[in-house]
């Protein structure tokens, strides 16, 4: 049976689109991953950019806000930023709950090859954070 998985983030641009194209990359027909957020600010570019350089295609991900899955039912809702899991509505759910605060790569500043870097930092901290998870829960 395939498990349903939510990330929650708080709009749903960055950190969640990249953590749900890692752990649909690791899961594949084992589970369907959602990704929303407590607000919609649309999919970064560059968190689509920074995933096609690892070979992951997100360009067709959508901002969604979390009240668009209150009626499914999660086996797994993974916040992935402080501000999300403060946030994040009650959902009525057998969901286990897990928390990582990612660093915010949306939010660095300086040359574009330092913001670039920050990116694939966080990136590599999302990927081995989803490859771990399926591993262990799936």
């Amino acid at each position: 049976m395939t498990k349903k998985i939510l990330v929650l983030c708080t709009g749903n641009s960055c950190r969640s689109q990249i953590a749900e194209g890692y752990l649909k990359h690791f899961a594949g027909q084992k589970a369907e991953v959602y990704s929303a957020g407590v607000e919609t600010h649309g999919v970064n570019p560059r968190a689509i950019q920074t995933m096609q350089e690892d070979g992951i295609d997100i360009s067709a991900h959508t901002s969604n806000h979390v009240n668009e899955y209150q009626h499914l039912d999660f086996d797994f809702i993974i916040t992935v930023c402080d501000h999300a899991r403060e946030r994040c509505p009650f959902f009525v759910s057998k969901a286990q709950r897990f928390h990582c605060n990612f660093p915010d790569p949306a939010k660095a500043t300086g040359p574009e090859d330092q913001i670039q870097h920050e990116f694939k930092r966080v990136r590599e901290l999302i990927k081995t954070y989803a490859a771990n998870f399926i591993l262990t829960h799936l």
